[in-house]
């Protein structure tokens, strides 16, 4: 068996003091603030924490061991593995997710049931591991293929990696026990068998860069961050056989330096951006830093919805080519939301430029926000902006073999989405905010307590400041900041101010002042009791699209704060949505977290069986005025089956 928390190895190596943070870069003057540091107290993201902890993750262990993922690992124990093994060969990975989720949530709020299920989850893992350090339930036992014998689609570096990143979670919140040094074995293998006289190959799924550089962070080994180089510096020679969508999609087309933008399967190239940003970072690669940079700009730029969604293509879960953003086939999956995540706040970290955190903050509310249900036992997997007819295919306690669909579901055939969006969840408030030499900055909002000490390379090293936030974000756009602590000297607060809040105020002291989309600076020694108030405008405002998106030329869409809002049938029964017309003359209204907005009903005319083209404009049947009521985005097909529209035409 596993060892519990009081039984963890103590030492320089071991329990984070700030109470663990998943991202710990090597070199940076910005540090994210530990689960010990900072906590949320109430509000639309400590609901989805309380969700997540109370629903979420006793629901993705019931799904594996129904489906009998878990027992994989017991069988390879026992040696009755074989070439019957259920689930895909990723399935490993969800486990390793589900752990770091559950070591996460044990390091927030010290509850004994997810640390009991560490640990039974963790002997059952331990207990699969062969003796040179190999991990895996798919490959290398018995019958199965041999081990690394499919590195284009195996996964087994894969797995590792995400078996790597739950080790991770557990130093930091724990210390070093028993299932960290499952992982260092691991690790050590891929070393000896990839590394320098090695096999000379790459996995066809990045993450094992990831986990091996932060694993490396947290050990305090550098041989971990030298394999995680060496493997990120090998994608893009051609190292994997052939596929039907091309080497692109494993990103194995150009190296990491010279790609100037994203391509092929979403999540692969997201998750090997975040690791290149690691080990450009740790190694003080200007270089390969400014290419991760170029293809975020990019990226966003021409490949990116409106929610923060990233993958246009359903065939091969990829990015589509510049401007290719079609609504209805929007893939945008939720893990590829994730992922956008992982890369902006590395970015942010080694940059602090505010753009990084504007993203993260439109990805959070529209794509994470978005998978799970209010009851946090189903989820999406890809997210449109655009259904065009009401879904029934998911059934509660059933398997849906889609990952496409308008419905949330309670598990999937490839059910990677849960166990990420729990992961993400129960670390929310290590992305909030960052200690500075001279300060804090809040980079996201929601009521909570921060109680950090101040980086000692600074003036303030070593004092602690405090604060108290509270807001009803994204409801309302009023954030106020109560100092409760504050070192004798002057400190620099800064509040983000995001690039939609034209027209932010900032009261201190009595007095206000108009503060430009960026960050709200205070520069001074801070008084204990007193507070500042930000006003981030709230007003529901129209978005218009680059008019190169063939797709949705001639629409706008309606936002409001971080929220980007649709209509859909449930508010407007009876009403085919594609006949919906907007007046953008008429500015939207205020309704609720949601708008109002002016337009029209235009009822096409009637079909004559012929093709649906003609020399002149067709005559409408029906046009009338109609308001258009609009719902957060996030909370679309809440209400029962729907059909939903992000982007309108114009009349």
């Amino acid at each position: 068996m596993l060892p519990s928390s009081t039984d963890a190895r103590p030492g320089t190596v071991g329990t984070d003091p700030t109470g663990g943070r998943p991202v710990v870069p090597a070199h940076g003057t910005r540090r994210p603030l530990g689960l010990a540091e900072i906590a949320l107290t109430d509000g639309f993201w400590s609901t989805r924490q309380q969700t997540n902890a109370a629903a979420t993750l006793a629901h993705c262990e019931q799904w594996m061991e129904q489906l009998g993922w878990v027992a994989s690992f017991d069988r390879v124990a026992d040696g009755t593995i074989g070439p019957d093994r259920p689930g895909w060969a990723f399935a490993d990975s969800e486990v390793y997710k589900l752990l770091e989720a559950l070591a996460w949530e044990h390091g927030r709020t010290g509850s004994t049931v997810e640390e009991d299920a560490f640990v039974r989850l963790g002997a059952r893992v331990a207990a699969a591991q062969d003796p040179d350090g190999y991990l895996n339930t798919c490959f290398g036992h018995g019958a199965q293929a041999a081990r690394y014998s499919d590195l284009e689609m195996g996964h087994e570096l894969y797995n590792t990696g995400h078996l790597l990143q739950a080790a991770v979670a557990r130093v930091r919140t724990v210390g070093v026990d028993a299932f960290v040094e499952v992982a260092r074995r691991a690790a050590d293998h891929v070393c000896r068998e990839f590394g320098p006289g090695g096999r000379e190959a790459i996995c066809g799924h990045p993450e094992i860069e990831v986990g091996l550089t932060e694993l490396g962070r947290a050990l305090d080994e550098p041989r971990y961050l030298a394999q995680a180089a060496l493997f990120v510096e090998r994608r893009g020679r051609g190292l994997l056989g052939p596929v039907a969508f091309g080497p692109a999609y494993f990103q194995d087309d150009v190296p990491v330096r010279e790609a100037t933008v994203w391509r092929g399967h979403a999540v692969r190239a997201l998750y090997l951006a975040a690791a290149a940003v690691d080990v450009a970072v740790d190694t003080d690669d200007a270089e390969l830093l400014a290419a991760v940079e170029r293809q975020w700009t990019t990226t966003v730029a021409r490949r990116t919805y409106l929610t923060g969604g990233m993958g246009s293509h359903h065939q091969d879960e990829g990015f589509g080519e510049d401007w290719v953003l079609p609504p209805d086939r929007a893939y945008c999956e939720t893990c590829a939301g994730i992922a956008s995540n992982m890369v902006s706040w590395r970015l942010f970290l080694a940059t602090g430029d505010v753009r990084y955190a504007d993203l993260m903050e439109r990805t959070f509310y529209n794509v994470v926000a978005t998978s799970p249900r209010a009851d946090g036992q189903a989820f999406f997997y890809a997210n449109p902006l655009h259904q065009r007819t009401a879904a029934h295919d998911a059934v509660d306690g059933e398997v849906n073999p889609r990952a496409e669909g308008g419905q949330r579901a309670p598990w999937f055939d490839v059910s990677c989405c849960p166990t990420n969006v729990a992961r993400t969840l129960a670390t929310w408030q290590s992305y909030a905010a960052v200690a500075e030499p001279d300060g804090l900055t809040l980079l996201q909002y929601a009521s909570g307590t921060v109680h950090v000490e101040l980086p000692g390379a600074g003036p303030c090293g070593g004092e602690v400041l405090g604060l108290d936030v509270t807001t009803t974000y994204p409801d309302a756009g009023t954030v106020t900041v109560r100092v409760t602590a504050a070192p004798e000297r002057a400190v620099r607060l800064r509040l983000r101010v995001p690039d939609w809040a034209d027209g932010a105020v900032l009261e201190e002291g009595g007095h206000e002042r108009p503060i430009e989309p960026g960050f709200a600076e205070v520069a001074r020694r801070l008084v204990v009791g007193e507070e500042l108030r930000l006003e981030l405008p709230m007003a529901a405002r129209l978005t218009w699209p680059d008019e190169r998106i063939d797709a949705v030329r001639g629409c706008v869409a309606v936002e409001r704060g971080p929220l980007v809002l649709c209509v859909e049938s449930t508010d407007l029964p009876g009403v085919d949505l594609d006949t919906l017309r907007i007046d953008p003359s008429v500015a939207p209204r205020a309704h609720g977290d949601g708008a109002v907005v002016s337009g029209r009903l235009v009822d096409p005319a009637p079909a004559t069986g012929s093709l649906p083209y003609a020399t002149a404009p067709g005559h409408p049947a029906r046009n009338e005025d109609v308001e258009i009521t609009l719902v957060p985005y996030h909370r679309w097909a809440e209400r029962g089956a729907s059909t939903m529209r992000v982007w309108l035409p114009r009349t």
